[in-house]
């Protein structure tokens, strides 16, 4: 009997600060072509637009900034910009960029699962958060992948941290990241229960190599 090809999942792909659909589809290409059997990426962009000339980390960090750059909040409400490290009161578009997110799920979806990558993994453990708060179905996915993924420092986030999650994740990150560093990613690592970590010798980016190949098949094949 021949064997039944399953269906690719299909994966919403949440762009880091200062980037956007397109270049983050093209910074991942490695990514799709390692899965391309197993997933479906589909990619949405961000809605708040920066204004000031900081990244991830402060202005002298370089990470990836891209022609029509966005964000998904804002650290620094007047400013429009944004620092993993900025201690802030409250924030500036989080509402806006999850409102994008359930739009993006009406509009590309369904979707099996959510990947973030750097500002937009920390968006994404926000967003299983407020699945588990509001049982929201736009926000309801079966898992989630978080490369360099951090904990809000913006003390109007804490909130979606008092308990840990239940959604299966899966947490990457690069133990030379000089923009959101492995601590930074660790200290997330709380927020869900049985966390699955894959670390890479490398920095701030989205790792794709042959030797990841397998952790990545055996977590999303739980799904297939």
């Amino acid at each position: 009997m021949a064997s039944v090809t399953k269906p690719p999942l299909r994966i919403l792909c949440v762009h880091g600060y200062r980037q956007n659909s397109s270049s983050f589809r093209e910074k991942t290409g490695a990514l799709r072509k390692l899965l391309k059997k197993q997933v479906e990426l589909v990619y949405m962009t961000a809605p708040c637009s920066p204004t000031g000339d900081g990244s991830e980390s402060g202005p002298a960090s370089g990470a990836g900034e891209d022609q029509d750059s966005r964000g998904w909040w804002f650290s620094d409400s007047q400013a429009r910009s944004f620092s993993a490290q900025q201690r802030c009161l409250d924030s500036l578009g989080l509402d806006e960029s999850v409102a994008a997110v359930r739009d993006a799920v009406k509009e590309l979806g369904p979707f099996d699962g959510v990947l973030g990558f750097s500002q937009g993994a920390a968006l994404v453990a926000m967003l299983c958060s407020l699945h588990r708060q509001r049982s929201e179905p736009h926000l309801a996915f079966r898992f989630a992948i978080l490369v360099a993924g951090f904990r809000s420092a913006c003390e109007g986030h804490q909130g979606f941290y008092d308990s840990p999650l239940s959604i299966p994740s899966l947490h990457v990150f690069g133990l030379d990241d000089r923009v959101i560093s492995d601590t930074m990613s660790r200290e997330l690592l709380p927020t869900f229960l049985d966390p699955q970590v894959m670390t890479h010798p490398g920095g701030h980016f989205v790792p794709a190599a042959s030797a990841h190949r397998q952790t990545y098949k055996d977590f999303l094949s739980r799904f297939q």
